[in-house]
């Protein structure tokens, strides 16, 4: 049985002018969160007037998913170089231990 979390209180938001009530255990998250798709799906709905809910909904998560596949390669990229440089690290941490004449500490 898993430990409990953090209790979750009902936060009510808005989310394309429909309310939700969704339980979060840090209120003030979610409605960030929430207002931040909010202001995405009324830009799309901008740009795309004649965009039933569904249709703007389904281009704000394609929106976000393009995002996040972007998020993702860089953090893939950022651990290659922190790969990379632990390694060059290593290796000159290691031929500086093997050097004669030093007296390891």
């Amino acid at each position: 049985m898993h430990p409990p979390g953090p209790e979750k209180k009902p936060v009510r938001v808005t989310i394309f002018h429909q309310p939700y009530t969704l339980l979060a255990s840090d209120p003030a998250a979610l409605q960030e969160l929430a207002d931040s798709v909010d202001q995405l799906m009324a830009a799309i709905a901008v740009r795309a007037p004649n965009a039933d809910a569904l249709r703007v909904a389904v281009l704000a998560c394609l929106h976000l998913a393009d995002q996040l596949r972007g998020l993702e390669s860089q953090i893939g990229e950022l651990h290659r170089r922190v790969d990379d440089k632990s390694g060059q690290l290593r290796r000159l941490l290691d031929a500086a231990l093997e050097e004669p004449g030093e007296t390891p500490l």
